[in-house]
Parts: C-alpha cells; sequence; structure tokens
C-alpha cells in the first residue's frame, strides 16, 4: 500500500499507533480479499464489496495521515 511512501509509513508505523493500527488491519484486508479472489475462502459478492470498501477507507485515512505528516516536515 502506498509505496511511494515507504519512508514515510515507515515512520509513522512506529511513532502512531493509531497509524500501524490502520495500516496493519489494510494489509490483513488485503490478504483477505486477495484469498476470496484466489478461492482460499468464501465470501459473498456483498461482503466482499463491503471488505474492498473498508480497505478503501483504511487506505485513504492512511494517506491522509501520510499527507499531513510530510506537510508537518516542511
Amino acid at each position: 500500500m502506498l509505496h511511494e511512501y515507504r519512508d514515510e509509513i515507515s515512520v509513522l508505523k512506529q511513532e502512531n499507533a493509531h497509524f500501524a493500527k490502520i495500516f496493519d488491519e489494510h494489509n490483513e484486508l488485503d490478504q483477505k480479499i486477495q484469498d476470496i479472489s484466489e478461492g482460499r475462502e468464501y465470501a459473498t459478492d456483498t461482503q466482499l464489496a463491503e471488505l474492498k470498501k473498508r480497505k478503501l477507507s483504511l487506505k485513504d485515512e492512511a494517506l491522509a495521515m501520510i499527507m499531513e505528516y510530510k506537510e508537518s516536515k516542511k
């Protein structure tokens, strides 16, 4: 997720517990979605859509925190 911000993510994961939590949850959802897509787990289309929405929401929140962090370092 957001590979172009690798340095910022590394710092935020160490300094901000909430960021670390949402980052980890995003990665867990990413793996679950992949497992469903590849047939290792089962979910209805509705459940899969909800997982994808939650993952996107977490990504948006993480990106906002990254941008805020970058702005504070100027």
